[in-house]
């Protein structure tokens, strides 16, 4: 997963295993992609390309790809909170290309990992 291949296998994966389907916009895909094999190669585990990471494993732990919200957010919105997973019938039914989701990460652990950085 540390390559742009073996990211998007991963994905592919993860996708195929919920039942999900990925963001069919080539670029959004691809800059989701790219972030998730940066943070990857920076802290060691594919954090969430569209949050805060400390690079710290265990206050990142709910961040790691696919984010412990995303299938939360699926459910509700059509959509994770990045939108590189969406429900099957996302774009029938949503009918846009991207979704404003809100975020469901408590306001605790962010503050912990703005508090990590000001150590």
């Amino acid at each position: 997963m540390t390559t742009k291949e073996g990211m998007k296998q991963y994905v592919e994966q993860v996708s195929n295993k919920n039942d999900w389907i990925l963001n069919m916009d080539s670029n959004t895909f691809n800059d989701l992609i790219d972030g998730l094999v940066e943070n990857k190669n920076k802290y060691g585990y594919q954090s969430c390309p569209c949050r805060l990471a400390s690079g710290k494993r265990d206050l990142d732990r709910d961040l790691i790809c696919p984010c412990e919200y995303a299938k939360y957010d699926v459910k509700e919105f059509g959509a994770c909170y990045c939108n590189l997973y969406l429900r099957v019938n996302f774009y029938e039914t949503v009918k846009k290309d991207y979704v404003i989701v809100p975020e469901r990460r408590p306001a605790e652990k962010e503050k912990a990992v703005l508090e990590f950085f000001n150590q």
